[in-house]
């Protein structure tokens, strides 16, 4: 085993991991003590969190176990590419923040929202509501599944095995998401998000003397053709409004005047993580072409194997990083979806013992499906993404057309995730387009269907 060659223990991980989680725990509880507390309280956090927490609990949600595992071996495997790819979605992200953040802030004040989902229920029904909360469960349960296995395989190179890392990581997240709710899950975000960024850049510092520098030309492009880069871009360009766990975000902050700062902070995290991350995968495969680093056809294992060649005052921070990121973005999103399932279909926005009980099944059905270790990190998190392109134009109806009700978001809805997952598995190539261009028509046609609705009770 890599462990044992490199002098990196088992015991020296597990007592590290022992004590990650009994100083989260902690902070977890004394965050979360707040007797008689309400769904807004344990969801939203009651809109009083600070611009400085907001942000990197953003951050922390955004950048997963996505970035430390899944980029890396991306940008080892397919080149400069993957830089690209990723800025692209951060400019997307920043751009989105800046034109609608101050929007849907107001909007979850004047309403006092909680799901993501109840923005559509006064435009498009109660209908939509539900049906988004089934669509954005369906998307989101494979995208929570990478967190987890992505720490299986950080597990893994340290003796135990993918079941037991499955495990592990789903019992830390639901007991954290349990107790703490957003409270908790916030501080704990804040502080994972300093500690990620730390050593990323002590991860980058011994990569780059390990290794030495590249030159571009050392990394030819065979992958990035224009098609592909869209193909696996666009679903992220428009992550900051698609996927619910981060514009729940949104509805956390305390005060307006704060959003612009949590803009540029988080951009400036971003911006810093994705450079970092980016040149780790490059300095490996400068070191495969060098003979130093082994020559890898699962991109996903090049992590796991950089792990193994570090020291263990390197290698067990690192790999606690990798689980900072998963457990930040696997609480939020567990916390998402139970506010959207508890309100949005089983309409219980008082109880919070059906907003537990749903915290439980969805960590259960994630640890379900992380069991079935399907496809690279990366594809799956855009599939994912796909899928949530549906909720783009349910937001340009809401904050910029008239013309748009029941039928406009049930038909984008529903045939847009059908639309999107069928054409992931026929048109691969063309499937973001596809869906993207589909999701707009599909709209177009409810928007038509809703007017005659109108004429008939006019008329």
């Amino acid at each position: 085993m890599l462990f044992l060659s490199k002098g990196v223990h088992m015991t020296q991980f597990i007592i590290l991991l022992s004590i990650y989680i009994v100083i989260g725990s902690i902070i977890v509880y004394f965050v979360s003590r707040k007797k008689n507390q309400t769904q807004e309280d344990y969801f939203v956090g009651s809109g009083s969190i600070g611009w400085v927490v907001t942000a990197l609990t953003y951050a922390a949600t955004t950048y997963s176990a996505f970035m430390m595992v899944g980029l890396v071996g991306m940008s080892y495997g397919t080149g400069v590419g993957a830089l690209i790819f990723e800025m692209a979605y951060l400019v997307a992200t920043v751009l989105i923040l800046v034109f609608y953040g101050r929007k849907i802030w107001r909007l979850g004040r004047e309403r006092g929202l909680v799901s993501p989902m109840e923005m559509f229920s006064e435009r498009y029904g109660k209908v939509t509501e539900g049906l988004g909360a089934l669509v954005a469960f369906i998307a989101l349960v494979p995208y929570a599944s990478v967190q987890v296995i992505g720490l299986a395989l950080v597990f893994g190179n340290y003796g135990i095995g993918f079941f037991g890392g499955v495990v592990i990581a789903s019992v830390i997240i639901f007991a954290w998401a349990f107790m703490g709710g957003l409270r908790g899950v916030a501080i704990t975000d804040a502080l994972q998000g300093l500690f990620m960024m730390a050593v990323a850049i002590a991860a980058l510092y011994w990569s780059g003397k390990e290794f030495g520098g590249f030159e571009l030309s050392t990394f030819p492009n065979q992958v990035w053709t224009p098609l592909f880069f869209i193909n696996l871009t666009l679903p992220w360009c428009f992550f900051a409004l698609t996927n619910p766990q981060v514009v729940q975000r949104l509805f956390i902050i305390e005060k307006e005047s704060g959003i612009r700062k949590m803009i540029i902070l988080f951009a400036v995290f971003g911006f810093l993580y994705t450079m970092i991350v980016t040149y780790i995968g490059f300095a490996a495969k400068q070191g495969s072409l060098q003979g130093l680093f082994p020559v890898l056809a699962d991109r996903d294992m090049v992590t796991v194997e950089l792990l193994g060649m570090m020291g263990s005052l390197l290698s067990l921070p690192l790999a606690l990083s990798i689980i900072f990121a998963s457990v930040s973005t696997s609480n939020s999103i567990i916390l998402t979806l139970s506010s959207m399932v508890t309100r949005d279909v089983f309409r219980a926005r008082r109880s919070m013992v059906v907003g537990r009980l749903v915290t439980t099944l969805m960590t259960l059905l994630i640890f379900l499906f992380s069991l079935t270790r399907p496809n690279y990190l990366v594809e799956l998190s855009v599939m994912s993404s796909r899928i949530l392109l549906v909720f783009v134009p349910l937001y340009a109806g809401l904050f910029h057309w008239k013309r748009g009700g029941v039928c406009a978001g049930v038909f984008t809805l529903l045939g847009g995730a059908l639309l999107a997952v069928l054409s992931n598995y026929f048109l691969g190539a063309y499937a973001s387009v596809l869906t993207f261009v589909g999701v707009f028509v599909l709209y177009g046609l409810g928007a038509v269907c809703d007017g005659f609705r109108n004429n008939g009770k006019t008329s």
